[in-house]
């Protein structure tokens, strides 16, 4: 089993339920781990999963405004996933880095498994 990751990932979006942070948005971290069968010897990009194109799906669809960050880590799973079927499971953190709590000086966010 191999694992691709690509992490730190910085988007600027307007994802959250309250109207300040779809007006204002806020700076967003994405990691992600996607795990597919060994195949020998990997000797080409077709047989491993492309990285680029996992990388312009999250940043395409990150800059969509969504409510919930849940609803976000699920739908870009099946994103990744239908861009190649071989991936047998993802790991999914998003981290909303400014979130808008007074007197807060963490992050947020959520992280999603899904193994298919």
């Amino acid at each position: 089993m191999f694992t691709i990751k690509l992490t730190g990932i910085q988007c600027f979006s307007f994802h959250g339920l309250h109207e300040e942070e779809k007006l204002l948005g806020a700076q967003f971290e994405v990691d992600v781990s996607v795990s597919f069968p060994e195949q020998r010897p990997i000797t080409s990009i077709e047989q491993t999963i492309d990285y680029v194109n996992m990388h312009t799906i999250i940043k395409n669809r990150m800059s969509i405004p969504t409510s919930l960050l849940e609803t976000l880590a699920q739908e870009l799973s099946q994103l990744i996933f239908e861009s190649d079927k071989r991936i047998s499971a993802i790991d999914i953190s998003i981290k909303k880095l400014h979130p808008p709590i007074p007197n807060f000086k963490g992050t947020v966010g959520v992280s999603y498994k899904k193994v298919f």
